[in-house]
C-alpha cells in the first residue's frame, strides 16, 4: 500500500523557516517522482514544487523560488521542502504527492497523496 506522511508544519513568524518531510512507503522510491502543493483557506490547491527521479531536475512556483527548496534523501525514502523566509501568504495546508509518470506543478499529474500539514505564518 501506497503511503505518503508529510510531518514538519506548524506556526511560524513571518521571516522564519520551516522544514517539511515527506516519508514514503509501499512502493520503490527510486521509481517516483514528487510533488508537493498547498491549499490556503478558500483557495484551490496550487503546486509549489517538485522533484523528478534521483538525480532529475526541480520546479518551483514563482511564488516560492529562491526561498523554497526541495530535496529527496533515497536512502531514508523521504522528500524535503525547505522553506525559507515564510511570508503570510504561504500560509496552507501542505500535501506531498507521488507519481511514477511525468510529473511537474499539476496535480493531475500525481497518482498518490499524502494527508495534509497545517503551515501557518504569522505577520
Amino acid at each position: 500500500e501506497v503511503q505518503l506522511q508529510a510531518s514538519g508544519g506548524g506556526l511560524v513568524q513571518a521571516g522564519r523557516s520551516l522544514r517539511l518531510s515527506c516519508a514514503a512507503s509501499g512502493f520503490t522510491f527510486d521509481d517516483y517522482a514528487f510533488g508537493w502543493f498547498r491549499q490556503a483557506p478558500g483557495k484551490e490547491r496550487e503546486g509549489v514544487s517538485c522533484i523528478g527521479l534521483p538525480g532529475g531536475s526541480t520546479m518551483y512556483d514563482v511564488s516560492v523560488k529562491g526561498r523554497f527548496t526541495i530535496s529527496r534523501d533515497d536512502a531514508k525514502n523521504t522528500v524535503y521542502l525547505q522553506m525559507n523566509n515564510l511570508k503570510s501568504e504561504d500560509t496552507a495546508v501542505y500535501y506531498c504527492a507521488t507519481t511514477d509518470a511525468g510529473y511537474g506543478l499539476g496535480s493531475g499529474a500525481y497518482d498518490y497523496w499524502g494527508q495534509g500539514t497545517l503551515v501557518t505564518v504569522s505577520s
